[in-house]
């Protein structure tokens, strides 16, 4: 069994991740970091290149890839759950944690990121509001448990998703 953490960008999916990797002694795997070592280039050169439809291809290659495997924390980038194929491949394998962030922390937490194609342009927080609400069906659809992270140190959270998960 694997852990799937996912959500928005910027709600610690990365850092807590790792963090619950550890308390678990699972292996812990970032999507994200993956299919920019196959792509051989930075997820913002993809899409600046490329387009999103060509990240998106490749981002479900690296979930079929992960979703493959066993004991692992896998941090997933924000628009994963959006395909539906690839939430039925990791909820064969996976627990699907959905973290959480109100929109004014997201846009703190990413502020000097200007790597995130998705944010790009001038009202950084109207773009965060609309796509949250967006994404909020399909999000709250692939969840086994919801953890909101506003406010709570990463390693509490970890702390609170591993209880949660021997509760099971």
């Amino acid at each position: 069994m694997n852990v799937a953490l996912f959500g928005f960008m910027g709600v610690g999916k990365t850092t807590v991740g790792r963090l619950l990797a550890t308390q678990l002694e699972y292996t812990f795997v970032d999507s994200d970091a993956e299919a920019e070592r196959e792509a051989g280039m930075r997820i913002c050169e993809v899409f600046a290149s490329l387009g999103e439809p060509a990240f998106r291809t490749l981002e479900h290659g690296v979930v079929q890839r992960l979703s493959a495997g066993d004991g692992q924390v896998i941090a997933l980038g924000g628009g994963v759950v959006l395909d539906p194929l690839n939430t039925e491949l990791l909820r064969r394998s996976s627990r699907m944690v959905l973290l959480t962030a109100s929109p004014e922390e997201i846009s703190l937490r990413t502020w000097l990121d200007k790597t995130r194609p998705l944010l790009a342009g001038e009202d950084r927080l109207g773009r965060i509001r609309m796509l949250l609400d967006e994404r909020r069906e399909r999000y709250l659809a692939a969840a086994d448990m919801v953890v909101d992270t506003n406010g709570v140190p990463p390693i509490r959270v970890a702390k609170a998703i591993k209880e949660r998960l021997e509760a099971m």
